[in-house]
């Protein structure tokens, strides 16, 4: 198993390159057609089955052993963002408005680099490793419409890995938490109408501007008093916007957002109370409001024994990591539809390093990692990844 680290340790070079040409050339959620065809090339070189146009630009590499056994599905997004990079990495991004700021980039060339570790081993175990490399992670629905392309079939997989370098964590941190460990996700629009006028006559208007701040203020209630202390919510409004004028009220404002949840339950009481309360209060206010709900993701759940299989594999081969099995995040992922179908874990490698200036949080403009964790996550897949099949 050591073996793979040291592999991996000796590809840097190779998978830090492909990581800053990726970096360089972000593509959005779709679009991802310039890394899509790298990966085809670098996959039917290596000898692997290689499947295109899965998911719209997903692809799938099939890696077999040297005789028939399990199917160990490894995924790796690679989409990018609508962000104006601001790092004034040499890296950078050259494409406008667009950039790898949540380390999807990392991800690609990591999986690219588990492929070779694990073709030039591939006499050693018996069995398929399927690689996904997944478009449209960020809140578009690549893993559905992957999904819906027979990713999880021709073969099956009976176990599903993924990970994420992790900016929130620093350098030698690794995250690999048992059950729910990302939020379940969903999105509202609210839409909250009254009656205009003159900003100097507001007695002739029902204020949207007056009753959105009373909506706003009534739904962070219900985090803290109608679910348990003891359970995990997340109510944010993001956006809004109303009127275009400082001295005219208008008829109508708009509010967008996120909730966030672990458990079903606590989930639809979530739903239930913001129904109410954004009825209701913008009723007292004089004003009508409408709201729609639509959600991204489920939580995501790690199975607990091939998680603790995982584990058992970080001690092994990174044995100075410091190795965290509780921290979870209220962030979402669209890998839950995944591991809802394939028992699975989704692990978490830390890559912040301040005294870089490399701590920019993920979706931050400023965003980018330590690529010297590069070879730890490589070769912490690619043995994860052996765990599980035949030898």
């Amino acid at each position: 198993m050591e073996i793979f680290l040291e592999n991996a340790q000796a590809l840097f070079e190779y998978t830090r390159g492909l990581r800053r040409d990726f970096h360089k050339h972000p593509e959005l959620g779709f679009k991802e057609l310039r890394p899509a065809n790298i990966l085809a090339r670098e996959l039917t070189t290596l000898g692997l089955e290689v499947k295109t146009g899965v998911g719209e630009t997903g692809v799938v590499g099939l890696l077999e052993g040297n005789r028939p056994g399990p199917v160990v599905l490894l995924r790796f997004d690679m989409d990018a963002l609508p962000i104006t990079e601001q790092t004034g990495a040499e890296y950078a991004s050259i494409n406008g408005g667009v950039m790898h700021a949540c380390g999807h980039d990392g991800h690609v060339a990591i999986g690219l680099t588990v492929a070779r570790i694990l073709n030039e081993h591939r006499s050693e175990f018996s069995g398929t490793v399927k690689l996904v490399f997944q478009p449209a992670e960020e809140g578009l629905g690549g893993a559905l419409k992957m999904m819906a392309d027979g990713v999880l079939d021709g073969p099956k997989p009976e176990v599903a890995l993924a990970m994420h370098v992790w900016n929130e964590k620093p350098v030698g941190w690794i995250g690999i938490v048992p059950g729910p460990v990302m939020a379940a996700a969903d999105t509202f629009h609210i839409k909250i109408s009254g009656k205009g006028g003159h900003g100097a006559a507001p007695d002739f208007t029902n204020d949207p501007i007056v009753a959105s701040a009373e909506v706003i203020n009534a739904l962070q209630s219900i985090v803290s008093r109608n679910i348990s202390p003891l359970q995990s919510a997340v109510v944010t409004v993001g956006f809004i916007h109303a009127g275009e004028a400082f001295n005219v009220i208008p008829s109508d404002a708009e509010m967008k957002g996120t909730l966030r949840s672990f458990e079903s339950a606590v989930r639809e009481r979530m739903l239930s109370r913001f129904g109410q309360i954004v009825e209701n209060v913008s009723r007292a206010m004089a004003c009508e409001a409408t709201f729609e709900i639509k959600p991204i993701t489920p939580a995501l759940v790690n199975n607990i024994e091939v998680t603790t299989r995982v584990q058992q594999v970080a001690g092994r081969l990174l044995p100075q990591a410091k190795l965290d099995f509780q921290t979870i995040t209220m962030g979402s992922e669209d890998m839950a539809y995944i591991q809802q179908q394939v028992p699975g874990c989704y692990l978490f490698v830390g890559s912040a390093n301040p005294a870089k200036g490399l701590d920019a949080s993920h979706h931050h403009a400023k965003f980018d990692f330590d690529e010297a964790i590069l070879p730890n996550a490589a070769g912490l897949m690619a043995a994860s990844a052996l765990e599980f099949l035949g030898k």
